[in-house]
């Protein structure tokens, strides 16, 4: 790790609380201002996915997310608000959930991506519901997505047209010369509505192994130009779908469409959370 890296690693470990049993927390409030988040409404938007996030994973919420009463001090008086002792996987999904423009979020993400995280995942991944498969998968895609935007415009794809094109090119190696509008078309979507958020699990983890491995050949391979970045998204997308043949899979675009998308299926789980709320159990608003 670079000397910058650990520097700048530390403004995380510098407001890192460790309680008498020696287990380790981090104050919602203090993280909030280390992400560079002035409003703490907008913050607890974050945290709310992120208690989502940490449900979907087979996990208490409410332990992860330990709700505490504060007292903080708003000119010559003194009030109680409401705070969050989090632990280090919940400070994990907060960052997953945060604002991808942020720098920071980019360095909070790689100091709690913690190996440990992953294995709990994939421990659990299997006893999910398939709802909940897809949103975990689909959160993998959002951060992976964010890399390979920004590995690409490095490599060279710099236009708005240039982007469609790179994009497009891995979709068709992926779905056998189908585009972004092909596949939009053949699951009946209306305007507006994303082909990630109407894919089931096994066909959003196909997605990701191609937006992962795409973005890895960039970087690893210093590729350079936009045509010969869209060429390399493309023929990884075309690998992709040969191995998928290859253990007698089925192809991407003969997979079902589900009926729910991942946004009505967030609204759902944000109504039960709300109702855990409503029981005592989470306490949702300040």
């Amino acid at each position: 790790m670079s000397n910058l890296i650990a520097k700048e690693y530390k403004r995380f470990e510098d407001i890192k609380h460790v309680r008498d049993d020696g287990t380790e927390y981090w104050s919602a409030r203090e993280l909030a201002d280390v992400l560079e988040y002035s409003q703490w409404r907008n913050f607890q938007n974050v945290i709310k996915r992120g208690m989502i996030a940490c449900e979907n994973s087979g996990h208490d919420s409410s332990v992860d997310f330990a709700e505490v009463s504060k007292i903080v001090e708003a000119g010559a008086t003194a009030k109680p608000v409401i705070d969050y002792e989090l632990s280090r996987y919940a400070c994990y999904l907060i960052v997953q959930n945060g604002d991808p423009r942020k720098e920071v979020i980019a360095l909070g993400q790689t100091y709690f991506a913690i190996q440990t995280y992953r294995q709990e995942v994939a421990d659990h991944f299997n006893q999910l519901s398939e709802d909940n498969r897809r949103l975990v998968v689909r959160g993998d895609i959002k951060q992976w997505n964010q890399l390979l935007v920004e590995t690409a415009h490095d490599a060279g794809v710099i236009t708005n047209e240039e982007f469609a094109i790179f994009q497009n090119a891995g979709y068709m190696g992926l779905y056998g010369g189908l585009d972004v509008d092909d596949i939009h078309a053949r699951k009946q979507l209306e305007a507006g509505q994303k082909i990630l958020d109407f894919m089931g699990s096994t066909e959003l983890i196909a997605n990701l192994f191609r937006i992962s491995q795409t973005e890895e050949k960039l970087r690893k391979d210093r590729i350079q130009g936009a045509a010969k970045a869209t060429s390399v998204h493309y023929n990884v997308g075309k690998e992709v779908r040969t191995a998928i043949e290859k253990i007698g899979g089925t192809m991407p675009e003969d997979l079902p469409t589900p009926e729910k998308s991942i946004q009505q299926i967030e609204k759902e789980q944000m109504a039960r959370l709300k109702e855990k709320a409503k029981k005592g159990k989470l306490m949702l608003d300040e």
